[in-house]
This record gives C-alpha cells, sequence and structure tokens, in this order.
C-alpha cells in the first residue's frame, strides 16, 4: 500500500512545485512591470554623482529613477536629455533630484557666465597668497573686501562691499578641491554700484578680501560722519577810530596820525 503511495506523492510534489515556480514567475513579472513604470509612477532624473557648481551637465551625470506621481516635486525633471547641456547654478551632490530652478541655460559664451545672478555682475580682482586668504578661497565662499589707501601722510582702510559670492577662483568655477593653491585672481558676483565701487578700491589702492562664515549674513552698515555744529558768529561793532592827532592850519582842519619808531 505503501508503496503505491510514493508515485503519486512524487507527481503530487512536482505538480506544487510546478504551479509556485509559475505564480512566482508572473509575481516577478508584475513587480517589473511596475518598476518599469506601471500606473501612478512616473521617472525622475537625479545626480549620479557629485556636480560642481558651474559644470554643464551631460549623460554620465544623471541617474532615472521611478516615483510615485504624488511624491515628484515640481520642477523635476523627467529625462536626462531634458537636463543635459544646461549649466549647475549650485553644487549638487550624488543622488539629490535635478531640479528646474538650479539649472540655467548656457546660452552661449562661457559657462561662468549662466552662474551669475539676474542684475548681478561677475568682476575679477587680481590676487596674491594674502589677499586670496592664503589660497582657501573656493568658488561658493562669500567674502569682505576692504581697501586700504593713503590720503598724505595718513592711511586709511573701509570696507568697500559686503557678503559677495566667489563665482570663480582663476579659472576655475567648481568647489570640489579643499587644498589651499595660490591663484592669481578672484571673480566676484557685485551688483553694478559695488562693481563700480571695487574698481575704483582696486585703482585708488590695495585690496585685502576677509573670508565670511557661511552662516554669517549680516551686512554692518556704515556709521554716518559725526555732524559737527557750526561756531556761532559774534557780532562786532565798527573798528575803532586810528589814534590821531588834530591838526589845524588856519581854516584847515585836518587829523595825522604820528609815526610810531625811534
Amino acid at each position: 500500500m505503501f508503496s503505491r503511495r510514493g508515485p503519486v506523492l512524487i507527481v503530487i510534489s512536482l505538480l506544487l512545485a510546478v504551479a509556485a515556480a509559475w505564480v512566482a514567475n508572473r509575481w516577478l513579472i508584475a513587480q517589473t512591470a511596475s518598476t518599469e513604470g506601471g500606473p501612478g509612477t512616473i521617472t525622475v532624473a537625479t545626480a549620479a554623482i557629485d556636480i560642481p557648481m558651474g559644470t554643464k551637465i551631460e549623460a554620465r551625470h544623471v541617474e532615472v529613477i521611478q516615483m510615485l506621481k504624488d511624491t515628484a516635486p515640481d520642477g523635476a525633471f523627467r529625462a536626462a536629455a531634458e537636463v543635459e547641456g544646461k549649466i549647475a547654478l549650485s553644487e549638487i551632490m550624488k543622488g539629490e533630484m535635478l531640479l528646474a530652478k538650479r539649472f540655467a541655460d548656457q546660452g552661449g559664451g562661457s559657462t561662468l557666465s549662466a552662474v551669475v545672478g539676474e542684475n548681478m555682475r561677475a568682476v575679477s580682482v587680481r590676487v596674491n597668497d594674502v589677499v586670496g586668504v592664503a589660497g582657501f578661497l573656493l568658488p561658493g565662499n562669500r567674502v569682505d573686501v576692504v581697501a586700504a589707501y593713503r590720503d598724505g601722510q595718513d592711511m586709511f582702510s573701509e570696507t568697500v562691499v559686503q557678503n559677495v559670492k566667489v563665482l570663480a577662483v582663476d579659472q576655475t568655477a567648481s568647489s570640489d578641491k579643499n587644498e589651499p593653491v595660490v591663484v592669481r585672481a578672484v571673480t566676484l558676483e557685485v551688483t553694478p554700484a559695488d562693481a563700480e565701487k571695487l574698481i575704483l578700491a582696486e585703482q585708488r589702492g590695495a585690496i585685502q578680501l576677509a573670508l565670511r562664515n557661511p552662516l554669517d549674513d549680516k551686512v554692518t552698515q556704515k556709521a554716518p560722519p559725526p555732524v559737527v555744529a557750526a561756531k556761532p558768529r559774534v557780532k562786532t561793532g565798527p573798528p575803532p577810530p586810528a589814534p590821531g592827532v588834530t591838526v589845524i592850519r588856519g581854516t584847515d582842519v585836518g587829523k595825522e596820525i604820528p609815526k610810531t619808531g625811534r
């Protein structure tokens, strides 16, 4: 009796195994279809690697993932082709979603021109290892510009512009290096009015860049010059008559001032 049940159990086990394999296969197919873009999901472009500020985006910078429609933020790119050729306006870390507001169209010219903010200007100043904060300046840092000049025999200093952004160091607009490098020029992002002040200060004397803490965005207002009260005028009468001697010669009356001296 047991010998007859053996083959039957084997056949049943095989049938159950085949059925389980078929169910598992169907489940895997369904999961794959859902991952590749089933209903309720969309593709979103993310950073495949760290992207420094000022980088022109290429296909190697982009990785596409799947997200639920309701969780994708506004301005997200759906494909790598949508963001290729654009310029990164800030540093983007690996895995971050690529959003439209963090990129600009190149529109011709250098990549630096796309990084300059609206109504702002890029101005380059000459630096050395002292002016350039010992080579520790990097794109994205913020600095104050202090000018020193001579007026006659006296020396004066003043802060020309405050809290301005470093766009580039020499010809590098990326901040992927942390080693100090002695450079020859630093490009700053300033307003048109501050650009005039900066150029005038550089021509007038020496300038120094003061590196700011990234969390410090305070701008110190310059105190107005002290008002000196005018001295009141003292009213005086007519000058006293000059001393003299009245001289009468016949009918003529005159006055002579005696000469002093020995």
